[in-house]
């Protein structure tokens, strides 16, 4: 087993106590105290998690014409329980669900079936089976253990109706965990590296700290090795100053995109930079402080609470659990939006493209937070 790999550097300690200084000499700043459970919450939690903020700023404008046409959703099925991440293996679809830490395959006629279970994966608040990617015959997982956040992967055998998992072999453990703020998103870049996205694990002060996985983007090699290029040497550490961020994508260019919750006043889409500083604690949202990256767009987190992203063209789409819609962000103009289904489907957890350019959306209503119908939880097949 990998054990966690950092390096201290100057930057990081000037940063922390940089941190702790501003925080000090602003006795009013929410950031730096316990806020109050969000009443819209169902589960009392010690922080509000995933959704929990308001705010007076008026929306963003929506753009003249949508660069993707979303067309009216068909299910695809309707038979999950608080279903987080779906990736696709050639044209097999995988679907896994949180707290039964089961991967499933999806048929074409919308059946399940189990491939298998991630055996230490604990259900604990919106910790559990979180994340998953698949590429070259490997099934790569992010989950919450009893004690930590962690990657593994799991060589896959077999074709449709008999795919399997063999042995787990971990790539990176000692991600800090906890009841809410996990982050846990995985996906491959263009350059074939491995990013996953942690949260802060309600210790605020970890996401400014370098000695620490969380509050940040991490970037692996398939292996679970850094990266000889990676902004911190001999460091996992991409991006840091991050609340909980639980989306990421690349558009045609290159660049990398990012959806965070925020905590009482903005929820965010970043740019993603290597190496780069987005602020949390110390700022939420758009801030114009030159010592750390604003996001290109925010929201209030009653519309928003955005989790999975995918790029289809030049469209970005964002799931949102709060806000109960699908968003569209086109790459060419990340100021603007338009929203599709809003209030419609419940709580929407995932997004992704299909191997056919298409759009998949998951639903997650029966988490503990939702208002489960008769149809809960469902993959919707979005026509585009």
């Amino acid at each position: 087993m990998r054990s966690t790999r950092f390096v201290t550097t100057g930057m990081a300690a000037g940063l922390v106590a940089g941190a702790v200084l501003l925080l000090a000499s602003c006795g009013g700043d929410t950031a730096s105290q316990t806020p109050e459970p969000n009443p819209e919450i169902s589960t009392p939690a010690p922080m509000p998690s995933e959704s929990a903020e308001s705010s007076d700023v008026s929306e963003p404008q929506p753009v003249p014409a949508p660069g993707v046409t979303v067309g009216a959703p068909a299910t695809v099925t309707n038979e999950l329980t608080a279903p987080w991440s779906v990736a696709f293996y050639g044209e097999i679809a995988l679907v896994n669900e949180r707290d039964s830490a089961r991967i499933l395959e999806v048929d074409d006629a919308g059946h399940l079936r189990e491939v298998g279970t991630v055996a230490q994966a604990s259900a604990r608040g919106e910790g559990g089976l979180l994340g998953m990617a698949v590429q070259d015959d490997y099934l790569y997982a992010y989950f919450t253990t009893d004690h930590d956040n962690r990657i593994e992967r799991y060589p896959l055998s077999g074709d449709t109706g008999s795919l399997a998992l063999g042995s787990a072999e971990v790539l990176l453990a000692d991600i800090p965990a906890a009841s809410y703020h996990n982050g846990g998103r995985l996906a491959f870049g263009p350059d074939g590296m491995i990013y996953a996205t942690t949260g802060d694990a309600g210790d605020t002060g970890l996401s400014q700290d370098l000695d620490s996985l969380a509050g940040k983007i991490l970037r692996l090699t398939p292996d679970g090795e850094v990266p000889s290029d990676n902004p911190f040497d001999g460091s996992y550490i991409y991006s840091y100053g991050h609340r909980n961020p639980q989306g990421i994508a690349w558009a045609g260019d290159g660049s990398m995109f990012a959806s965070e919750f925020g905590q009482n006043t903005w929820d965010e889409l970043n740019i993603i930079e290597p190496g780069g500083n987005y602020g949390w604690p110390i700022v939420e949202g758009i801030a114009g402080d030159e010592s750390y990256i604003d996001p290109v767009q925010q929201w209030e987190p009653s519309e928003a609470s955005p989790s999975g992203i995918a790029i289809v063209g030049d469209s970005i789409f964002i799931a949102n659990l709060r806000g109960e819609r699908l968003r569209e962000v086109p790459v060419s103009a990340p100021h603007s939006s338009v929203n599709y289904f809003v209030g419609e489907y419940g709580r929407l957890r995932d997004v992704v493209s299909t191997p056919d350019g298409g759009l998949w959306v998951v639903t997650n209503n029966t988490d503990g937070r939702g208002s489960p119908g008769a149809d809960d939880d469902r993959i919707l097949n979005v026509a585009t």
